[in-house]
């Protein structure tokens, strides 16, 4: 694995292997040094490559990376969070369709946020060859050891369990319509210092798909919700500013769900997993049916008569849906051009505090 002009140039070109190149622009890169160190990347590629090289965008869309390399491929999704399961399979159907069709073809993964996109999908394509599997299984062991470590979150750790276990046959796949029910909440005194205002949102491949009130005054939340939807995020809404701050965030994808309820504990939630503040023994639990309706002869938690809830979601704080528009919008764009993408798979929660 070799390391090119690393030093001189404010980017890291890297060969994983001989066919599979990572090439990483730090985030707050100034963007007349980006197009600059884009086009060094390029000429760089081509003097070795020619133009047998297909580049995969793992980052927001950008024009100027098509303009110097027009075999483009986006595959971006937002910083610290984990692929859709579609969106891998893609990135691995396009990898593997490229490097089969001619032996000189090479693959870029390009980031422009974090390696470690880089890292998630060679991690997830190796089990996809066939050949040369042993020296590529090696090849990412020492690229992940040297630039991720245990930076990835628990959602991206859970997707490529996922893609591991469902190529291996060990999760088998439901494909058997879910229904969320309710969403349980433990206390989190350490949080209510300077009060505590949480409200969940559910997203569904990156679109918002329910908001809840903004809870006050509770011991554990019940949020009671019957829609088919696969994803969380919980805010709290910070009490004397207009601001919000995520509680944790959480991705799952329901094919792998075999039953009616899900618990995730402190180290399976995003931002949590790093929280003083959240419990150590606090789990969030998911509660789900196979139709609308709820499950026949089953007691379902109800809120404490004393916690009121604020249902002005049409507060700028509560309302701000900070993935609209995503696979929309170029980084880099003047022409207003867009380029409207929907993905149908994975599931995001998200638990706020106002």
């Amino acid at each position: 694995m070799d390391r090119v002009m690393e030093r001189h140039y404010d980017f890291d070109l890297t060969y994983i292997t001989e066919r599979i190149i990572s090439v990483f622009f730090p985030t707050k890169l100034e963007e007349q040094s980006y197009h600059l160190n884009l086009k060094e990347v390029a000429a760089m590629l081509k003097s070795k490559h020619q133009e047998k090289f297909l580049l995969l965008n793992l980052s927001e869309r950008r024009h100027d990376i098509t303009r110097l390399n027009p075999k483009v491929h986006d595959f971006g999704w937002p910083d610290l969070h984990a692929p859709p399961l579609d969106k891998i399979c893609a990135i691995c159907k396009a990898i593997e369709m490229w490097l089969t069709s001619d032996l000189q073809h090479v693959v870029v993964l390009h980031c422009k946020v974090r390696v470690q996109r880089a890292t998630r999908v060679f991690s997830i394509w190796t089990p996809h060859r066939l050949a040369d599997q042993v020296l590529s299984t090696l090849a990412m062991r020492k690229f992940c050891e040297d630039k991720v470590s245990s930076s990835l979150q628990p959602s991206q750790k859970r997707y490529i369990y996922y893609i591991g276990g469902l190529l291996s046959g060990v999760i088998k796949m439901n494909s058997s319509p879910l229904f969320l029910q309710q969403v349980l909440i433990p206390s989190l005194p350490n949080f209510q210092n300077k009060g505590y205002y949480p409200f969940l949102k559910i997203y569904q491949s990156m679109q918002l798909v329910y908001t809840s009130g903004i809870y006050i005054f509770w011991e554990q939340l019940m949020t009671t919700y019957q829609q088919r939807r696969k994803g969380v995020k919980c805010y709290n809404r910070q009490a004397q500013t207009t601001d919000r701050d995520a509680v944790f965030r959480l991705q799952f994808h329901t094919c792998t769900v075999h039953g009616s309820q899900l618990w995730f504990g402190k180290e399976e939630l995003d931002e949590a997993c790093t929280d003083e503040r959240f419990p150590s023994d606090a789990t969030v639990e998911f509660v789900f049916s196979s139709g609308p309706e709820k499950i026949k002869g089953r007691e379902y938690q109800k809120n404490d008569p004393a916690v009121t809830v604020d249902f002005n979601t049409t507060d700028p704080v509560v309302h701000w849906d900070s993935y609209e528009n995503f696979n929309q919008r170029y980084q880099d764009s003047l022409e207003g051009k867009i380029l409207i993408v929907f993905f149908k798979t994975h599931l995001s929660f998200i638990l706020g505090n106002y």
